[in-house]
């Protein structure tokens, strides 16, 4: 069976594509985004072709395309769409895959069914992206007793942003989980610039099956 990783992050907007489209390349991996909510900004899945210079052939279609950049429990809802747990299961591929959720673990997919739940079901691991800014201590204990409660498997976290070793030491010794690494600010973001910095800033032993 081939290897596959699942990346949720903290809250939105922290980077959680940019580490996705970093991990898939420096992997080879192929890439997935069941579920896709906001398209006239462009996808999730536009992005990681674009910043890992991925294979279109390695970018599996989303099983939902959902107009509104929201919720997707609210987006679906708009659309007359009830997302159930049956309609998520994992494609097959050749080689490792990396799943991407929406947002964060406790983001509803359905009135009923959490991204957190999904993962449970899937029972496979789990990689947290958090940032290093104020208040990522608070939200990434948070995450990680969310997805533990559940018996979600937790490969590691990793941090995006500036440095803030006490903050990044604190949040793994109290939730007990591997500190993967740090992506920092990249100014010019392409994808050797974010190849290079994947490189410098992580293990990819850390990563492999």
């Amino acid at each position: 069976m081939s290897r596959q990783f699942v990346i949720t992050g903290t809250d939105t907007d922290i980077g959680k594509s940019v580490f996705a489209a970093a991990l898939t390349a420096a992997l080879g991996a192929s890439y997935w985004k069941p579920v896709q909510a906001g398209l006239a900004d462009g996808t999730d899945s536009e992005t990681i072709a674009r910043l890992g210079g991925i294979d279109p052939a390695r970018i599996l279609p989303e099983r939902y395309r959902l107009k509104i950049p929201a919720s997707p429990h609210f987006s679906a809802a708009q659309e007359g769409i009830v997302i159930g747990l049956d309609d998520l299961d994992i494609p097959q591929v050749d080689g490792m895959l990396i799943i991407e959720g929406a947002g964060g673990a406790l983001v509803p997919i359905n009135p009923e069914l959490l991204f957190a739940d999904l993962f449970a079901h899937w029972a496979l691991p789990v990689i947290i992206v958090a940032s290093t800014s104020l208040g990522t201590i608070n939200h990434s204990l948070l995450t990680i007793e969310a997805l533990r409660s559940r018996g979600v498997p937790i490969h590691g976290i990793a941090f995006i942003g500036d440095e803030n070793v006490d903050s990044e030491q604190t949040i793994c010794r109290i939730g007990a989980v591997p500190r993967l690494g740090r992506l920092p600010v990249i100014d010019e973001l392409s994808p050797e610039s974010l190849q290079d910095a994947f490189a410098a800033h992580f293990d990819i032993g850390d990563f492999a099956s």
